[in-house]
């Protein structure tokens, strides 16, 4: 019986590695997490013979589109409004919501404002 004893004593104690061990496989582990990142991240980046007005123009063309977005989802979100308020019948979320949508649509439509006006 004793045998017995002693053998379930060994089975239920953890097994434990030094702490030497431990930091140096948390050191490894970190440093190939960080160059398997380095190396998904890594882009080729070619110089192309541009002109500098056309990469403000792109620069300028994603800007707008970032606000036509913005603008899109503050419609949404007018349009929303005026629907909860004729299901609670609730007339100054009505005009918040409309003029959430009207708003939305001057922000999605600025860039046109905008060439309107300069001409």
């Amino acid at each position: 019986m004793k045998i017995n004893k002693k053998h379930e004593a060994n089975i239920q104690r953890k097994l434990t590695a030094p702490n030497k061990e431990k930091n140096w496989f948390r050191r490894y582990a970190m440093t190939v997490l960080a160059m398997a990142i380095l190396v998904g991240l890594t882009a080729p980046a070619h110089a192309e013979g541009s002109d500098p007005v056309t990469v403000v123009n792109n620069l300028s063309d994603l800007i707008f589109a970032l606000i036509k977005a913005v603008g899109g989802i503050i419609v949404g979100w007018g349009i929303v409004q005026v629907g909860l308020s004729i299901q609670s019948h609730d007339p100054s979320q009505r005009s918040n919501g409309i003029l959430a949508a009207l708003g939305g649509l001057i922000i999605f439509f600025a860039k046109e404002i905008l060439t309107l006006i300069s001409g």
